[in-house]
């Protein structure tokens, strides 16, 4: 019977010593572990190739399409109040053209300043305006344009902007202007200036 009640006193103390012990895997230790390979590696994997990069300050501007495809947008290069011609910005220190991404699209196109709003004016450079080619219904391209009223529509919905005053809708069921990429003038070079 004593040997009995030392096995038992062995086993009693045994469980002690593991209901004590510190286990290696603590639920806070587990929880740190997810929360540094879940978070830490998609930025890693997440991280943008510069092509992809949102227009930034101080990028210029490149053709996409027509006779001057690749060369910087200049005002001397577009016809006042011509349809929109699509760009990109580019980045002037590596010459990257962030045209990896759809929505880093713009429609750019010249217009008499005088016609222009005032805070269309703000963000012109030279007459040079730059809208998102991103309707802002469901995200269809931009790419018709109304000469008679100087108006850039969506042909999915037939939404209407109003390019001279910051890409107000005119009509149908947009529910936002579209986006503008302010420019600027630096030293006769369009700029991205915000």
């Amino acid at each position: 019977m004593d040997q009995d009640k030392s096995k038992l006193d062995h086993v009693n103390v045994a469980l002690e010593n593991l209901a004590q012990a510190k286990p290696t895997h603590t639920r806070r230790a587990v929880c740190k572990m997810a929360a540094v390979t879940g978070i830490a590696l998609p930025f890693s994997v997440l991280a943008q190739p510069a092509n992809r990069k949102r227009p930034q300050v101080g990028d210029s501007l490149v053709f996409d399409e027509g006779e001057h495809k690749g060369q910087t947008v200049n005002a001397s290069l577009l016809q006042l109040n011509q349809a929109p011609i699509s760009a990109f910005a580019k980045d002037p220190i590596d010459g990257t053209v962030r045209d990896g991404s759809r929505l880093n699209r713009v429609m750019v196109m010249r217009l008499d300043p005088q016609d222009l709003s005032e805070a269309t004016l703000k963000n012109a450079a030279q007459g040079v305006i730059a809208y998102s080619a991103v309707c802002t219904h469901t995200g269809c391209d931009v790419t018709n344009w109304k000469q008679d009223e100087l108006r850039m529509a969506c042909p999915c919905h037939e939404s209407e902007f109003d390019v001279q005053d910051v890409g107000k809708v005119k009509s149908g069921p947009a529910p936002r202007p579209l986006a503008m990429l302010p420019l600027e003038d630096v030293g006769g070079e369009l700029k991205v200036a915000a």
